[in-house]
């Protein structure tokens, strides 16, 4: 009798579900247990969808344009200079650059390997993935102006606490000989090679640059697309099922405390910055405090496997408990901060 039980290899061909599978899977659920509710769960999401558009619109075309010109190379003038103004130019250009963490990776890599201040990589790294212009206009749309810009200076003040203090204690053990011996060097995102040069920002005078900016386009569209529709429908779920009762009791109040559990909750639990937006927004209307909806979406948003997967795929155990250490104690103040200006 032949063995029926699959074989690792097997296993891993297995397909996965994806945002989609994994949205199709809850509205098939909710038609099944909870028929009454299908509709208006559909209403609510083809409605909070129409209210993001003009955002995503303008987000997508917009990252389209900086990819097709070549703007990338620009982040390269980050790492020049003596390291305190690496260190802040990082911390800027990695809270409002629109390139997420792993298209970075081999550029990281190369700066590492060649030699720059990991101050200013930590710097980098930290602020990278909690902002850039498309998250800034789906937050601000949904969450506010004030909420958004606040998320922004709290992405900058992070990377810049973290470049300061790896420049600060670069002598000690836990910064020494930061790299793995073979670093991963390979994105996660499929994205094309960087232009390299100065930009062009004509760059529908080059067809392979006008290829770049339909393909990055429709790309983006996608992504945003599939994320902010599986949580518009966690959001509707959440508030149809979720006691407001039960989120103000844990996360609601004015307490140091709620603002650390907002931290801690938001590692584990985050999807990504985007999916991130409407679920807390459900949660805030549900009771949740200021404070810890901003440490929420700080520790997470650094937390979250893209942005871990391109720390932990070119340093050393040691430094990457060092980059989650900066994004917890950042998260906690961020909230802080919050929690009194809110």
């Amino acid at each position: 009798m032949a063995d029926a039980t699959p074989t690792p290899s097997a296993v891993r061909r297995l397909p996965r579900p994806g945002a989609w599978g994994v949205t199709l899977s809850l509205l098939i659920l909710v038609a099944v247990f909870d028929t009454a509710r299908l509709t208006s769960t559909l209403e609510f999401v083809a409605k909070a969808l129409a209210g993001t558009a003009p955002f995503i619109l303008f987000a997508v075309l917009a990252v389209a344009y900086l990819k097709a010109s070549g703007a990338e190379t620009l982040l390269a003038k980050a790492f020049s200079g003596n390291q305190p103004r690496m260190i802040v130019m990082a911390a800027l250009l990695g809270g409002l650059s629109p390139f997420c963490s792993c298209e970075v990776i081999p550029f990281i890599a190369a700066l590492l390997a060649v030699g720059a201040p990991l101050g200013a990589v930590m710097a980098f790294w930290l602020a990278s993935p909690l902002m850039d212009p498309a998250m800034f206009l789906i937050t601000s749309g949904t969450l506010g102006w004030e909420f958004a810009t606040a998320k922004a200076v709290s992405a900058i003040g992070l990377g810049m606490l973290g470049g300061f203090g790896t420049m600060l204690f670069a002598r000690t053990p836990v910064f020494a000989d930061p790299l793995r011996e073979r670093p991963a060097v390979g994105g996660c995102c499929g994205a094309k090679k960087p232009f390299s040069g100065a930009p062009l920002w004509r760059f529908w005078q080059e067809t392979e640059r006008r290829d770049t900016f339909r393909d990055t386009a429709l790309e983006n569209a996608m992504f945003l697309l599939k994320w902010l529709t599986l949580a518009y429908v966690i959001e509707a779920l959440m508030l149809d099922h979720v006691p407001a009762e039960m989120i103000a009791g844990l996360l609601g109040g004015t307490g140091v405390w709620t603002i650390v559990l907002g931290a801690l909750v938001g590692a584990p639990a985050y999807l990504n910055g985007y999916a991130a937006v409407p679920l807390v927004d459900a949660l805030l209307s549900q009771g949740m405090a200021p404070g810890a909806a901003m440490s929420f979406v700080i520790a997470g948003g650094v937390s979250c496997i893209p942005a871990a997967v391109a720390v932990w795929a070119l340093v050393k155990p040691r430094v990457f408990l060092a980059y989650l250490s900066f994004a917890l104690i950042g998260a906690v103040i961020a909230g802080m901060v919050w929690q009194t200006l809110a």
